[in-house]
């Protein structure tokens, strides 16, 4: 957590003009692991002022070969983020959930189970968009992945989240697996929307997928293995 947020700081400082440099050298782009040597050129949705107003507009990147196998993308893109709210939301998933799972596997484990769930959550995306040309970037997949090993190894596990209704939130207390279990539908759902949109909204939903059922099935396998340290009782907050 705390090498995401230094990654993403160096990030936010190189970034200017809308065109950021660590997300086009490390992100992980679809058609350049398929066109290693190719320039590829991509447009970007951007807002420009003209006199008193505001106007959409598309700026146009070129992005050049890696200087390393574009593979190894696969992983450096979890490590970076497209804006705050990208992060913190990611960061603050990450710390409600991660922590239980760690207790679980142990530290050593607990790291490489979510570089492998972010490894894969890339992985999916690359398979479901092929010829995207734009650039992913975000740790959303391996902490899929987090989510996932939670769903699977804390059943009884119950969650205080909120329920907006209008301008009031309330706050309900429900299972963890229900709770995960209607985010994973929500993805499904979205992700069967995407299919031929070529990541246009934004949104990597079958990275996320992808990760919670690595980590799910990952969470399983070494609980059968006998590698997972007795299960604390809790109850977290969201």
């Amino acid at each position: 957590m705390i090498l995401t947020c230094w990654i993403f700081i160096q990030q936010f400082r190189a970034s200017g003009h809308g065109q950021d440099p660590f997300a086009e050298a490390y992100g992980m782009v679809p058609l350049r692991l398929t066109h290693p040597d190719t320039i590829i050129r991509y447009r970007e949705p951007a807002i420009e002022r003209v006199g008193r107003h505001r106007v959409a507009v598309e700026r146009t990147h070129d992005i050049e070969p890696t200087p390393f196998n574009p593979w190894w993308t696969l992983l450096t893109c979890i490590f970076l983020h497209g804006g705050w709210m990208h992060l913190i939301g990611n960061m603050w998933f990450l710390y409600i959930f991660g922590d239980n799972v760690e207790d679980r596997l142990g530290h050593a484990r607990y790291l490489l189970f979510y570089l492998l769930c972010g490894v894969a959550a890339s992985l999916t995306h690359f398979v479901t968009n092929f010829n995207s040309p734009v650039p992913t970037i975000g740790a959303s997949g391996a902490i899929a992945g987090v989510m996932g090993a939670y769903f699977w190894l804390y059943p009884r596990a119950r969650v205080l989240t909120l329920i907006p209704l209008l301008i009031i939130f309330y706050t309900v207390v429900v299972p963890a697996p229900l709770f995960l279990g209607f985010w994973f539908v929500i993805q499904i759902f979205y992700g069967m929307q995407s299919f031929g949109a070529a990541g246009a909204e934004g949104v990597a939903w079958w990275a996320h997928i992808g990760g919670f059922m690595v980590g799910m099935t990952m969470a399983f396998w070494l609980g059968r293995r006998g590698w997972l340290y007795p299960a604390p009782r809790m109850t977290i907050r969201i």
